[in-house]
């Protein structure tokens, strides 16, 4: 299927590794022009020499998220270098996994700071700039633990389920601009931030990382962990033209392991 991408600006947070990654190598293969962001300059510089191939056309940046200030010069810099942004996708941040016993006010705190801030900081300018030149895609990548509560993500899965509605909330307030906006909620996935998971699961449960991932697995109905390419194939395509109807959407993908209607 030709997903009508090529020549598209795309900017994506967190594409240094794991799924923004995965979501930068599918976008190039798409013939799109990408910026990937990462908050470690010497990180991001690596993977985009790991993403340049051919004539690919990728860049990197590195900014703090947390700050709008730096998020907005980002943006600019982008821009300035690979024109306007067509679409963006988020997924830099993670809250980090902590047992509900050791839950503190700041953990919520950065929880905030570390997924729904990075999040807007980056969305609100460019939603604007965006509506102002009649369209743009912009798909977040949030989690499932904004749907299904967990005793060691309450406070991440309350950043996801915030990021969630303003992800529903901004598609409404800009469709008739022409911006469409979605999330995916990706489950467990074979990415460097599974482990930190896995083991705040092991201290909950006083048993190993390596059970709790056993544990996990035996009961997905695919019978594996998701790859990051599984989520970037379904952001590259909720981003496309051809899904051009779809906005406001939020998509589990989680295995079917938790059965829903909504």
């Amino acid at each position: 299927m030709n997903l009508e991408l090529t020549g598209k600006h795309v900017l994506i947070t967190g594409g240094t590794r794991g799924i923004g990654y995965a979501c930068a190598a599918e976008f190039l293969r798409e013939g799109c022009k990408v910026t990937i962001v990462g908050r470690d300059a010497a990180r991001a510089d690596r993977a985009c020499a790991s993403l340049r191939s051919g004539k690919a056309e990728v860049g990197a940046l590195a900014a703090d998220l947390t700050d709008a200030t730096a998020a907005l010069a980002m943006i600019d810099q982008a821009e300035k270098e690979r024109g306007p942004v067509d679409i963006l996708v988020n997924s830099a941040g993670a809250a980090r996994r902590t047992p509900f016993h050791e839950l503190e006010p700041q953990a919520w705190h950065d929880a905030m700071q570390a997924k729904f801030f990075t999040y807007v900081h980056v969305m609100d300018p460019l939603v604007k700039r965006m509506g102002a030149r009649g369209g743009g895609a912009i798909v977040n990548v949030v989690g499932m633990g904004g749907k299904i509560a967990t005793t060691t993500h309450i406070a991440g899965g309350a950043a996801n389920a915030a990021l969630m509605l303003a992800s529903a909330g901004l598609a409404a307030a800009w469709g008739p601009k022409g911006v469409r906006v979605n999330a995916v909620n990706p489950t467990l996935t074979l990415t460097d931030r599974l482990a930190e998971g896995l083991a705040a699961d092991a201290r909950l449960r006083n048993t190993s990382a390596e059970d709790v991932l056993k544990q996990a697995e035996s009961k997905l109905p695919l019978g594996r962990l998701a790859q990051p390419e599984d989520i970037a194939n379904a952001v590259v395509f909720l981003a496309s033209p051809r899904a051009g109807y779809i906005s406001g959407a939020i998509l589990s993908m989680d295995g079917a392991s938790t059965p829903m209607v909504v």
